[in-house]
């Protein structure tokens, strides 16, 4: 087999080569038996300004599926460390995925290109390498939803079938999924360069990452304390995103968080229906570590484990390096608070809000919870209602209706009249989300049948979630009795 690549793809730099190679292993993919290209971002890709061309081409095809192997650009696999439910893990890294390289996109900034299903390397302790197609699907169409919501993610560029069969708890199909991101540099990759106990690696990793993602700070005195204080004030702001829209990521490990604040390894994530704060969808997430409500301490947590990390490199006796860390850490809760304070002022069309509105929220927030009521329905019936719907529909959500009823009168005295005020609401309430029936249900389809009508419908009509649609009406309706999930799994 010819194992060259056209000169032509666009994955034409490898900037990871730039670290220490101890932060990376070579390692090629594994070849699939009899490779297909089930579905191909298209629109990402005009997005990214990259022609389509090569990823739908033969040559593409045998490159993104490990058959063909670009000699002047070789694929790696980067090591990382990290805390797995507070576990220490001195060695994890991309056991089953391989970086391609970065492409250069229209802005002249560079996206990474990793396959993530697509062999073993020097990382896979045991594992396969492989992933099923359904752990494929829920990445693609939780990503497309959480970038269709604006909320900072890896996005899935392509999904490939390997041909293969894969065991987990059942035997089923194999597939690749192209994934692409700003970075693949975890807070565990800063874990990893500290476990050296080399600050030349734990240096050249930070000067990496600030001369790819923020060069701003490269002729900052205290660059490294900068560092810190940007990636604190990113992921405040990010947790809150993802629990306005009821998001749970479910595997908030070290090795989980991205150090550019992108959402990151879609494993058992899910979108809340009945709005419960400790809400927990991951079967392995047996003591709520991960629930929706903990996100932000979480968040905390694993940062303080990066802040750590950066200790060798302060200029500062080691009390005065502590204090300065902690001082920028404790910015967090702050942060987060706002941030979330402010989205909520905006779901319930909130101007000019003064602690009369913030203790409604937190009032409206435990009703919700005693009445189970939907979070996404909830608040799209709200939006609709200050449009000038009827109440009817809102209404309904209550087990009780003449709590409803009272809500609804002391929410009325409290919300924004100004006309456009319904517009910010909309904005910050979609109309629906990536539920867990409806992800399970074009897996099955998939999965068992071979079909991929809902899959690419449910798809496409995520990348517009704000937006009623008579063709997108079945993604708006909570599940029936029989068909609410319970419990997601990693499935990889």
């Amino acid at each position: 087999m010819d194992l060259s690549v056209s000169k032509h793809s666009p994955i034409s730099h490898q900037y990871y080569r730039d670290l220490p190679t101890t932060m990376f292993a070579e390692s090629n993919p594994a070849p699939s038996t009899s490779p297909s290209l089930v579905e191909l971002n298209t629109v990402l890709l005009n997005q990214y300004g990259i022609d389509e061309s090569w990823f739908m081409s033969e040559q593409g095809l045998l490159n993104l599926a490990g058959n063909e192997i670009n000699p002047e650009n070789p694929p790696i696999a980067m090591a990382y460390s990290g805390h797995q439910f507070a576990h220490w893990v001195p060695v994890l890294g991309d056991g089953r995925a391989h970086m391609l390289g970065q492409m250069q996109i229209t802005n002249g900034t560079l996206v990474d290109v990793q396959l993530k299903g697509s062999g073993r390397t020097h990382y896979s302790r045991g594992g396969d390498g492989r992933a099923t197609l359904g752990s494929v699907l829920r990445e693609y169409l939780i990503s497309e939803a959480m970038a269709g919501f604006g909320i900072p993610t890896t996005r899935s560029l392509a999904v490939i079938m390997t041909g293969e069969k894969v065991q987990r708890e059942k035997s089923g199909p194999g597939a690749i999924l192209v994934r692409s991101a700003a970075s693949h540099i975890r807070v565990g990759t800063f874990q990893y360069a500290s476990a050296t106990q080399d600050i030349n690696v734990i240096k050249a990793l930070a000067d990496y990452v600030i001369k790819r993602h923020f060069p701003e700070l490269d002729q900052d005195d205290a660059k490294y304390l900068t560092l810190l204080s940007e990636v604190v004030k990113q992921q405040a702001e990010l947790i809150a995103q993802w629990m306005l829209v009821g998001f749970i990521h479910g595997v908030m490990n070290t090795d989980n968080m991205s150090i550019v604040s992108e959402t990151i390894d879609y494993g058992p994530c899910a979108f809340m229906d009945t709005f419960k704060p400790n809400k927990v969808f991951s079967s392995i997430d047996r003591h709520g570590r991960y629930a929706w409500d903990q996100q932000s301490n979480i968040a905390v947590w694993n940062l303080a484990r990066f802040a750590e990390t950066l200790l060798p490199l302060l200029d500062l006796e080691t009390d005065a390096a502590v204090e300065a860390l902690e001082a920028l850490l404790a910015k967090f809760i702050p942060k987060f608070n706002y941030a979330l304070q402010q989205g909520m002022f905006k779901k319930f069309a909130f101007e000019q809000a003064d602690d009369r509105h913030s203790a409604f929220i937190g009032e409206s927030l435990a009703t919700l919870s005693d009445q189970e009521i939907d979070f996404t329905l909830f608040f799209n019936y709200l939006t609709n209602v200050h449009q000038g719907n009827d109440d009817a529909p809102l209404l309904t959500l209550f087990s009780d209706r003449e709590k409803g009823i009272e809500w609804l009168n002391k929410w009325r005295l409290l919300k924004s009249d100004k006309p456009e005020s319904w517009l910010t609401m909309r904005q910050a309430n979609p109309v629906f989300i990536a539920r867990n029936h409806q992800v399970e249900k074009a897996i099955r389809a998939a999965e068992d049948n071979g079909d991929f009508t809902l899959f690419r419908h449910f798809a496409k009509a995520l990348a517009n979630p704000f937006e009623h649609s008579p063709d997108n009406a079945e993604f708006e309706a909570p599940p029936l009795a029989d068909e609410i999930v319970t419990q997601t799994f990693c499935g990889t």
